[in-house]
């Protein structure tokens, strides 16, 4: 579920004082122990909240910002060093504990609630500034009947890991039993420990017997008779979850949600679709859900739902979106070998045998040349084509592949070239012939895609807004909810067959400002875009050293020199100091020599004793070096790029030189605009005390990529009031591991002691620098959390905020409101009435600043859906989604 929140409101106010001391210098990891440290107060919780808005969508309004509680921050704006003992360190962490566990109202007006459960905060209230409007959301209301829920755990002996296979033999077990002992109960099973009734089984234990066909495809004979499997299951009475429990959570008598109520009726609804589609995820897929299509290199996608059920403040919701996922063409793999190699009459290349053999391991293909469909799992393919390899039969004798397939099948293979399929063991390793393999249908391709194939499925998938909508309607009309025996007669189970009415507001856009020397010096988004027509920047940057590169083989010689110009001018028509004269002269360089390239013109400018502030690039033809020319830049030489593609430098476009210029403005140190109401101190809980606002995020690896870390990244203000220019750091960490580590961190030195460092710690004192006083307050917006990581990513990170700011200071504890932002859920919105030009943007989406905190979300929690921009991606057709949603939770501290 989507979510966002607030806290408590800080009811003192510190005024502006100077910096009585300059911050100290740090290092990561570094920095010396200098005492022990105090603690902050824990504050009250009380107030409104509401978050504020940047960019194209909406403006602040202190009916929806979010706030944060009382801290006692100490007087003194300077930031010192100051190291925790480790009792103190200790205590640190068991407060932070009791107050994730505690931080609520009082216990006489809250429900009872588990004290298991970290409790988040509750909605303090509904937000009211902007213009009121009406919105579709694709959730469907479902109602319960009263049903006395049983759930059972299942053994199935011995185990069986696929979840078809298990599906199978509960089939069979219900086919036989239902009616005797089964007591006529129709039970919901997940596929895996559980089945579910809608009132009790005749017993609470019992075993069962379920004999399966043997999963050997071959036809019996005289010799090998058709064997059947046998299952030993046995069904124990585990637990009644209770409806009434959900009754009172949704009408807010309760605050912990009944995870296991919810999970039951998940059940029940996936049990149809489970058996009939390929299940990825929450998601259903199927050549039946609609046309297919190829994305190249053999794979193709496949027309899909995705389904969840969502507690709600209008009761329980069904979340339906259509979607789509790429799987393996069910091809032959000469075919899938010749998209990456046309001439299958000669042997495969080392490069492009290494290519094959990664893209087909792992996959499961059949034999095309016999009656029965056993798979088989590739292992790898051979080194030596199917003409060199030789192999011994069960009779002892040596003999070629092709000799084999002649005798055996009659089949003189054709592509003897080829190299062999392999399957089987090391030890026994089966050969294939890639001719008589085929790929099995359905198996989901899950290794990174190349540009052209994101291309082709973005353009393949992309929806208007009224097609989307009924396309969603169709897929829940075909699923026919309320005709199913299962979910509708035996656990009374309805769904609604309309898309929900949700009541939003559109936020007011900021006003923006600019230079004062401008014709316009402030504007007004209107529809989530404005342009830079009679603006300057509101801070220029400057560019004293800097010179182009151009590693595009396509442009006309003079296209380098005349896009320099026409940059160099628009930049400083724009507010910008740029030299007109390159440090060095521009110059092409060979497309395969980038690296060369790149070292060579960072010495010619080291070597005349300068420091390139800027290296302007115009990128290949050939697309895929854009990471590399990145990586070689910002990593290993320390030189800031803008690169650009040729084709829109060939162009010679003012707008491009814009575009640019408002992207090199910011690399420099300089800011394009900023809000009107941060400069005149109008936002509350940022500009009415000094406030570093963060962004977190964590990058996972593709798969397949095994031996990459994650890699977290951290953001943080480097401006106040204003909130514009931002400093990053990154840090690798293990693999998938979604926790941020470097938050904070300590080293016991021998000679030094206890030495701080962490990426918090660094941006605070970066702050400290920039601003010349220290953070008051804290806004910590964290992106990539799953609603299950919520508590355990808060309990961490919370904790690593407040140890980085004790061993700055003692007693130095700002208050913190902590974000979490979701942009990768499913829930879609759309305009009520498509024909209201007023509610709708050019491609049919709803307007940028629309927002809602009432009907489909959290029944307790404070969270919040926002459209924060113009849908732009949809109305050139490349994209998933139809607008961008942020929806946060927030725990302020």
């Amino acid at each position: 579920m989507s979510r966002r929140g607030g806290g408590g409101r800080r009811p003192d106010s510190c005024s502006d004082q100077p910096a009585q001391a300059p911050a100290p210098s740090f290092q990561r990891g570094g920095g010396e122990a200098a005492g022990p440290p105090g603690r902050g107060h824990q504050g009250q919780r009380g107030g409104t909240g509401g978050g504020s808005h940047s960019g194209s969508g909406a403006a602040p309004s202190s009916s929806h910002a979010a706030s944060t509680s009382t801290a006692q921050a100490p007087s003194s704006p300077s930031v010192s060093a100051s190291a925790p003992s480790s009792s103190s360190v200790s205590t640190l962490v068991d407060e932070t504990e009791q107050k994730l566990t505690l931080a609520a109202p009082a216990a006489a007006t809250l429900p009872p609630s588990s004290s298991q459960a970290m409790r988040l905060p509750v909605r303090p209230g509904l937000g009211t500034v902007g213009r009121k409007c009406v919105v579709r959301a694709n959730h469907f209301m479902v109602q319960l009947a009263e049903r006395d829920i049983h759930h059972y755990d299942v053994s199935i002996t011995p185990e069986v890991t696929s979840k078809k296979i298990n599906r199978q033999i509960i089939s069979q077990l219900i086919n036989l039993y239902r009616l005797t002992h089964l007591g006529e109960r129709m039970p919901a099973y997940d596929g895996m420990k559980s089945i579910y009734t809608a009132g009790p089984l005749p017993f609470e234990s019992k075993e069962f017997i379920i004999t399966l066909p043997d999963s050997d495809p071959r036809p019996s004979s005289s010799t090998r008779p058709r064997r059947e499997r046998q299952f030993r299951v046995v069904i124990r009475l585990a637990s009644k979850p209770d409806l009434y429990t959900l009754q009172q959570f949704l009408l807010r008598r309760h605050f912990e949600a009944p995870y296991e109520v919810i999970q039951v009726l998940d059940v029940v609804l996936r049990a149809a679709p489970s058996e009939k589609h390929t299940v990825v995820g929450r998601s259903f897929f199927s050549t039946d859900l609609g046309p297919m299509g190829q994305l190249g290199d053999g794979v193709e996608y496949w027309r899909g739902y995705f389904q969840s059920l969502r507690p709600t403040q209008m009761g329980l919701s069904l979340n339906i979106d259509v979607s789509a996922c790429s799987f393996y063409e069910p091809i032959l793999v000469t075919e899938f070998v010749q998209k990456y190699c046309r001439d299958l009459s000669h042997p495969l290349s080392d490069e492009v045998r290494l290519k094959v053999e990664e893209a087909l391991k792992g996959i499961k293909v059949v034999l095309t040349h016999v009656e029965y469909n056993r798979s088989y799992k590739i292992t790898g393919i051979s080194s030596q084509p199917m003409s060199q390899l030789m192999f011994i039969d069960d009779n002892g004798t040596r003999m070629s592949v092709i000799q084999y397939f002649l005798e055996k099948s009659n089949i003189a293979l054709q592509f003897t070239s080829l190299p062999a399929v392999l399957a089987g063991s090391e030890a026994r390793p089966i050969y294939l012939p890639m001719e008589l393999s085929r790929i099995v249908a359905g198996q989901r391709y899950t290794k990174r895609f190349n540009e052209r194939q994101v291309t082709a499925l973005l353009r393949a998938t992309c929806q208007r807004p009224r097609e989307r909508e009924e396309n969603i309607r169709m897929m829940t009309r075909a699923n026919a909810y309320n005709d199913d025996t299962l979910v509708n007669r035996e656990f009374g189970i309805q769904v609604a067959d309309v898309l929900t009415l949700v009541d939003a507001r559109i936020l007011p856009a900021p006003m923006l400002k600019y230079h004062e020397s401008g014709r316009e010096a402030s504007v007004n988004p209107g529809f989530g875009q404005w342009n830079m027509i009679n603006k300057k920047m509101f801070n220029g940057g400057r560019v004293e050293v800097w010179t182009c590169v151009n590693f595009s083989t396509d442009l006309d010689p003079d296209v380098p020199f005349q896009f320099c110009q026409g940059l160099v001018d628009v930049c400083n028509s724009k507010g910008m100091v740029f030299n007109p004269r390159p440090v060095i002269p521009i110059s092409s360089s060979n497309p395969n020599q980038i690296e060369k390239a790149l070292v060579d013109v960072h010495n010619r400018t080291t070597q005349q004793g300068k420091q390139l502030q800027l290296l302007i690039i115009i990128l290949p033809d050939d697309k895929g070096s854009y990471g590399r020319i990145k990586r070689v830049c910002e990593t290993e030489l320390g030189i800031v790029s803008q690169c650009c593609q040729p084709k829109q430098a060939s162009k010679l476009s003012m707008q491009y030189f814009e575009n640019v210029a408002l992207k090199i403005n910011v690399k420099v140190g300089g800011r394009n605009t900023v809000l009107v109401d941060a400069v005149q101190k109008r936002i509350p809980l940022v500009t009415d005390r000094p406030t570093i606002i963060f962004g977190a995020d964590v990058t996972h690896p593709q798969r397949g990529e095994d031996s990459s870390p994650s890699i977290a990244a951290v953001v943080a203000s480097m401006d106040w009031p204003e909130v514009t220019k931002y400093r990053g750091l990154v840090s690798a960490q293990a693999r998938h591991e979604e926790i941020i580590q470097d938050l904070y961190k300590s080293i016991q030195d021998p000679q030094r002691g206890l030495v701080h460092g962490g990426m918090i710690r660094e941006l605070l004192i970066a702050f400290n620098r920039s601003t010349n006083r220290k953070p008051e307050s804290i806004i910590f917006y964290r992106d990539g959390v799953s609603e299950g990581q919520f508590s355990q990513v808060l309990l961490h990170e919370m904790n690593a905020i407040r140890l980085a700011c004790a061993s700055l200071e003692e007693g130095y504890a700002p208050p913190v409101t902590f974000v979490v932002v979701q942009k990768r859920h499913h829930t879609r919105l759309f305009p009520a009435d498509h024909n209201r030009r007023d509610l709708t943007d050019r491609s049919g989406n709803i307007l940028p600043g629309t927002v809602f905190d009432t009907h489909i979300c959290h029944p307790t929690e404070f969270d919040f859906y926002l459209n924060s921009h113009a849908g732009i991606q949809v109305k050139n057709k490349f994209a998933f989604s139809i607008q961008i949603l942020l929806s946060i939770q927030t725990y302020s501290h």
